[in-house]
């Protein structure tokens, strides 16, 4: 199956550099999708801009893919879902949830000069980074991309609610499957509330583990696309 891997703010595609042999010895086809404006240089993209790449993978699988997005990025995975319901066999979401309409996608830290760059390792001290050594945070930290104003602002739209009818699958990395059940029955999730066919499941990692355990990773996706 063709396994489609989305990476999250800062993050280009050889983010999953460690995870693509894994998948491959498992008898998968993961495709990293390459988002405009996290690795091209390219400032002026938008939200829209990545979303339409996100699709364009999704049109050129081989079947129906397995759309995996980690972080931010599971609202891409699941703008994909809204796009082509028809077309994707399930969404994977690590480590995050897909925002609802009218939500702007990632306005989360200070824009400067027409970026939302890398915060550092700071805002995310505690179980999100525990994992994670200080060489990989140093290397992830020099490789991170500043995230495009026209993305990290840019609103959410969806419009096809056939999106309810993919299956979709919670991985909880730095937070438990109970502690994101709390929180889609609280309401904070209402696009995941919705959902018809929703799991979560556990992963014993932090909140990047494309970098902390790759193999673990490729094993619960490949799993997944069972």
């Amino acid at each position: 199956m063709d396994i489609l891997l989305i990476g999250g703010l800062w993050l280009d595609a050889s983010a999953w550099d460690l995870v693509v042999p894994e998948l491959e010895a498992l008898g998968h086809r993961p495709v990293p999708v390459a988002l405009p404006g996290q690795g091209d240089g390219d400032t002026s993209a938008t939200l829209a801009d990545q979303a339409a790449a996100v699709v364009a993978a999704v049109d050129a699988a081989a079947g129906r893919p397995l759309v995996v997005g980690h972080s931010a990025a599971s609202t891409l995975a699941w703008l994909a879902a809204d796009a082509r319901p028809e077309a994707v066999a399930g969404v994977v979401l690590v480590g995050g949830f897909p925002w609802d309409d009218g939500r702007p996608y990632a306005d989360l830290f200070e824009i400067t000069d027409g970026v939302m760059p890398f915060p550092g390792w700071e805002p995310f001290d505690g179980p999100d980074i525990a994992d994670l050594d200080a060489a990989t945070r140093e290397a992830v930290a020099a490789a991170a991309v500043p995230v495009p104003e026209g993305v990290a602002r840019g609103v959410v739209r969806l419009t096809d609610e056939r999106r309810f009818d993919v299956p979709v699958t919670v991985v909880c990395p730095e937070f438990t499957p109970a502690q994101a059940r709390a929180w889609i029955d609280a309401g904070d999730v209402p696009e995941l509330a919705r959902a018809k066919h929703l799991d979560l499941v556990d992963l014993d990692s932090g909140h990047w583990p494309m970098f902390s355990a790759p193999a673990a990773l490729a094993r619960l996706l490949a799993a997944l696309s069972a």
